[in-house]
């Protein structure tokens, strides 16, 4: 009646052992870097939903103070490019009724917000604006529907990263 295991029975079980411990290791290794990639992807996107969600309360909620209708000032600088004044009654920056300029330098776009209007592009030098810097864009165009009843309008963002932004949107 033998009591112990051999030495041979013992190299091959620590052998297996191993073995088993290499691929549990590489199959933890590969789920870490899915969750990276997976991560990294659900970020882009919710940066992304956002943008799309800041986009579509600035146009659906602008306002003019004069008539309390929906106005939005449209600048085309290039055949890619437009500068957009409005004032709207979302705010990132927790101000009220801000007025909200979005405007392309050196290939990014810019959001800007501020308490004084927006009247010409270039902006003067005294304006006080917080700026919010949305991204490399390859072009930003933003049209007015013909329809002069509604305020709809189509927003058009591409990015360097080739996400691309299309929201139609009409204000209240």
């Amino acid at each position: 009646m033998r009591k112990a295991f051999t030495l041979i029975e013992l190299i091959i079980s620590i052998v297996i052992l191993t073995i088993i411990m290499i691929f549990l290791y590489k199959s933890y290794a590969a789920i870490n870097k899915s969750n990276i990639l997976l991560s990294n992807e659900v970020q882009k996107i919710s940066q992304v939903e956002l943008l799309k969600e800041v986009i579509f309360k600035d146009f659906s909620v602008a306002i003019s103070s004069e008539t309390n209708t929906s106005i939005v000032t449209i600048l085309n600088q290039s055949k890619r490019e437009d500068v957009v004044f409005l004032q709207t009654s979302n705010s990132i920056h927790k101000r009220i009724n801000p007025y909200v300029a979005y405007v392309v330098n050196d290939k990014r776009l810019y959001r800007l917000e501020s308490l004084k209007p927006f009247r010409e592009y270039p902006l003067v030098l005294d304006s006080e604006f917080v700026v919010d810097e949305l991204g490399k864009v390859k072009s930003f165009r933003v049209y007015k529907s013909k329809d002069t009843i509604k305020g709809t309008y189509l927003f058009h963002a591409l990015f360097e990263d080739s996400q691309e932004i299309l929201l139609k949107v009409s204000a209240f």
